[in-house]
């Protein structure tokens, strides 16, 4: 009788679970989509409005050279106005804007941080067009992912949502906003439960893939349905190549740790003296803008460069692949210590495609008999970099899957990943945006 009783009242708390996360779901389902539709807003807006600053940054090139030797100046005095200023608004108004903004989304869903959703979508968004825009190697994709966060926020506040449903709007909306910068509401949702959170809980999941897929499509609505990189791949890699695809994973392993570690330390000597901080944009921004009158190619998120890579528009020497990477990843890690708002998420991936694209050379003329194409090497290389620096492997499989349109090459990106989380974690090294979450909460709060 006892045991009859007890299933009963199991039932019964089991089908009252089921009824309370259905109404849940009901009520946050136009939330969430809501969320979805304004953060694909957003994305498309910082997308076009970066491509328009690289056409004008690419003009104001041209109109340079027809000056001669004394064009320089031109663009050296506009990239070093363009960083001063984006670092100074993101210092000046919302310091909690700097960088990608992805260590304080982390702290405000842990409520250890508040947030000032308004401030940080503003600021977030002038500070990267005018950054970005001006040179600096940074990406659109983590200041997406902190705006997202930002307009869930300001839903949350203006529906006096829970505590439970705030933080699954809020991690949502950082879902959506790497799901509208990549086209990939997958990598969006798999990014949420990876890294935002680190867990799956069915509210925040439902929410996520909500708003995941609303901002995607308001995304291919806006800018189009093609895949952010287009690759003609002849046929699957032969499974023979797998240990190269390991050794390339454990290669980014390594220097995804050695990348992290680099990226800490420079953080770590910014000038402390307002006056100092203030030269330093400036002289960073000269320096940009002189590399820039070089080597445009070298500046900006990288998309372009990594498209050429990849469709076999750039043709690089393969000599000149070293000095091309450690140009990017000295401009990289230079412009994310501005402070200026701006992620890492595409100049890693940048990173990941010139030391895939090199080793995918060399082994090509290595083994000339073999049927190797570098360009496959160079998307593994993407996520294979991404997973040493972020340690989300399953995002950067996805990532790398719906960029490409490709399901070819599943099994090489998951060795490569999986080669480059092993090595890394052999390192004992935190994951960069738990090491910058550290970072964070060793600043003063921020005052409202």
């Amino acid at each position: 009788m006892s045991n009859s009783i007890f299933t009963m009242s199991s039932r019964m708390i089991e089908q009252e679970r089921f009824a309370r996360l259905n109404r849940d779901r009901r009520r946050l389902l136009p939330r969430a989509v809501l969320l979805g539709v304004l953060t694909g807003g957003v994305a498309v807006g910082i997308h076009l409005g970066l491509d328009a600053g690289e056409a004008l940054r690419a003009r104001l090139l041209v109109f340079a050279y027809g000056l001669g030797e004394s064009g320089l100046a031109i663009p050296v005095a506009a990239s070093a106005l363009c960083v001063f200023l984006a670092a100074w608004l993101v210092e000046r108004f919302a310091p909690e804007a700097s960088g990608s903004g992805i260590p304080h989304l982390k702290a405000v869903l842990r409520d250890m941080r508040g947030f000032r959703w308004m401030r940080v979508l503003a600021v977030k968004f002038l500070s990267g067009l005018i950054g970005i825009g001006g040179g600096l190697a940074l990406g659109r994709e983590g200041p997406t992912v902190q705006m997202g966060g930002a307009v869930a926020e300001g839903l949350a506040t203006g529906f006096s949502a829970g505590s439970e449903e705030r933080r699954a709007l809020i991690a949502a909306g950082g879902g959506a906003g790497l799901a509208a910068a990549f086209n990939a509401p997958l990598s969006g949702l798999m990014f949420v439960v990876e890294e935002l959170r680190g867990r799956c809980a069915s509210l925040e999941f439902f929410a996520a893939a909500i708003a995941c897929l609303a901002a995607d499509t308001v995304c291919r609505l806006a800018l189009g349905e093609l895949p952010a990189f287009r690759v003609a791949i002849s046929a699957s890699p032969a499974i023979e190549l797998l240990p190269a695809f390991a050794a390339l994973g454990l290669l980014c392993g390594v220097l995804g740790v050695f990348f992290n570690r680099v990226l800490l330390r420079v953080q770590a000597l910014q000038p402390q003296t307002p006056w100092c901080r203030k030269a330093s944009w400036l002289a960073w921004g000269a320096l940009v803008g002189w590399l820039g009158w070089l080597a445009p190619e070298l500046l900006g998120g990288g998309q372009r460069l990594v498209s050429g890579i990849l469709d076999g528009e750039t043709q690089l020497v393969l000599r000149m692949i070293p000095l091309y990477f450690l140009a990017r990843f000295a401009l990289t890690v230079g412009s994310y210590g501005t402070g200026a708002a701006g992620g890492i998420f595409a100049p890693i991936l940048v990173l990941g495609a010139l030391l895939g694209f090199g080793s995918g050379s060399l082994i090509q003329q290595w083994v000339p008999l073999q049927s190797i194409e570098p360009k496959v090497f160079a998307v593994a290389g993407m996520a294979a970099f991404f997973t040493g620096v972020v340690r989300a492997p399953l995002t950067g499989v996805v990532l790398m899957i719906e960029m490409t349109g490709n399901y070819l090459l599943i099994l090489p990106l998951l060795v490569a990943c999986f080669a480059a989380l092993m090595a890394a974690d052999r390192l004992h090294d935190l994951p960069i945006y738990e090491a910058l979450l550290e970072r964070e909460l060793r600043k003063p709060r921020a005052k409202r």
